[in-house]
């Protein structure tokens, strides 16, 4: 088992940064690749960046290009996530999630792939 633990979401005005942290604690958090999701009200999840188990391989979906940053730091078994230059349309519930299967899918991830998800930290950007 692997617990999922999301911080630093808030509310920012639009243009403004901030940086989600997700913490592991359980199983080996570097059997994994990792991943962000978000959720914006009355939307599906949907794919954000993902990283793969040793950190040298990132990917993004499309809202997230030139905008946010995947990483991880096995010291603290965390992955964050650096989003700068945020719009109201970022607004939204974010995930993290830990993959299953020795593949990275890079930015071919669903919700099905995911063997563990944390419960979320809301992101409000305000226009």
């Amino acid at each position: 088992q692997v617990q999922l633990v999301e911080s630093g979401g808030g509310m920012v005005q639009a243009g403004g940064s901030l940086r989600l942290s997700c913490t592991a604690v359980g199983r080996t958090f570097r059997d994994y690749a990792m991943t962000w999701f978000r959720q914006a009200p009355g939307k599906e999840r949907e794919f954000v960046a993902s990283i793969n188990w040793s950190g040298g391989l990132t990917s993004y979906g499309n809202a997230a290009k030139e905008r946010f940053a995947i990483s991880r730091d096995f010291a603290n078994s965390s992955i964050y996530l650096q989003m700068n230059n945020l719009e109201p349309e970022d607004t939204a519930v974010y995930y993290c999630a830990a993959a299953r299967g020795p593949h990275y899918r890079g930015s071919d991830y669903g919700t099905g792939n995911m063997a563990y998800w944390g419960s979320g930290t809301l992101v409000i950007v305000s226009s």
